[in-house]
């Protein structure tokens, strides 16, 4: 037992952690330099090639009632997908903290950017609202780079309520959630948890999307992604309320459950408190419905808290990364 938690969690061993205390803050520094890796080396390129493919071959093209079969593949290949990118990122992670310090965290920085991004969704939902600035339609147009529903019909107002939901959803799932995991197990957790979240995006719908079905095909990865969001998301909607300056935690937890999401409605339901406005997805939920519908400095706000939750996420991890190795330590006595 003590071997396994030596491999996973190096953060245990006070040597490690000298370099794994850096590590958040090279990542993001990286990302708010540079943003993303150019698309031929991105790893979670690859890893949506390799879930493209296993679900071209396994997920049914025409609905199947309990399609134990889709089920099972789809979960078998996850699975192997799963092993291989965590096997591959510890390879990486040991190689890594063979170096001197400095460059461990370099490198360690260098390998876990890829794994969350910040800048980019940052840039993108301001760009919806400069498009949707310049018209109706340029913002639709911009808002599609972002969401996954249908935005032809949403007027000015519901293309803001969707940006704004976007950035506290992927807040999580982009930024609080990989650190999450790479604080707990290192890279290979950071790779684990962006695979499940981008198999979640690819094959989690519960009916037909992109000519296949994905009601059996797609349960495990979506059931995995809740399960590895569910304190993350938690965490995000704790971080927004702090900085926010008070939101009721009653409040928070009854607008979170309005919306289908085991996870996602915690991050937005605390941006609409946060933020004082009104968000929601027409015909589903409405977040916070008695308040005011989100202006243009909202959109704004809104970016500017999100980047607030990134940074306090450093000190955090390097108070988890500390807390870890004592309590490792104590525990190993």
């Amino acid at each position: 037992m003590v071997g396994l938690i030596d491999l996973l969690l190096p953060g245990m061993h006070w040597d490690a952690l000298r370099v794994l205390i850096w590590v958040p803050f090279v990542a993001l520094a990286l990302d708010w330099w540079r943003g993303e890796p150019p698309v031929a080396v991105h790893p979670v390129v690859w890893m949506g090639k390799a879930l493209h493919w296993c679900g071209e071959r396994w997920a049914p093209l025409a609905p199947v009632p309990r399609d134990f079969r889709a089920f099972w593949c789809m979960a078998l290949a996850w699975c192997m997908l799963a092993g291989t990118v965590m096997a591959a990122a510890w390879g990486l992670q040991w190689l890594a903290l063979r170096f001197h310090d400095v460059i461990a965290a370099a490198l360690l920085g260098l390998l876990l950017k890829p794994m969350l991004s910040w800048r980019m969704l940052h840039d993108e939902v301001l760009a919806v609202e400069a498009a949707l600035a310049r018209s109706l339609p340029e913002g639709r147009a911009q808002l599609a780079r972002l969401v996954s529903r249908d935005v032809s019909e949403l007027n000015a107002e519901q293309v803001r309520e969707s940006a704004i939901e976007s950035l506290a959803e992927n807040l999580n799932d982009s930024v609080v959630a990989p650190l999450f995991w790479f604080v707990l197990l290192g890279l290979p957790g950071a790779a684990l948890y962006r695979l499940a979240n981008t198999a979640d995006a690819m094959w989690g719908y519960p009916g037909m999307r992109g000519g296949r079905y994905w009601q059996w095909a797609g349960k495990w990865a979506a059931r995995a992604d809740d399960v590895l969001s569910w304190l993350p998301a938690r965490i995000t909607a704790l971080l927004l309320a702090v900085l926010a300056r008070g939101l009721s935690p009653a409040t928070l937890a009854r607008q979170a459950r309005r919306t289908p999401s085991p996870n996602s409605g915690w991050p937005m339901a605390a941006m609409a408190l946060a933020l004082g406005v009104r968000l929601g997805k027409p015909g589903v939920y409405v977040l916070n419905a008695s308040a005011r519908d989100p202006g243009p400095l909202d959109t704004r706000r809104a970016a500017k808290l999100g980047s607030l939750v990134a940074l306090s996420l450093i000190p955090l991890a390097v108070g988890a990364h500390l807390l870890i190795t004592i309590v490792s330590a104590w525990v190993g006595a």
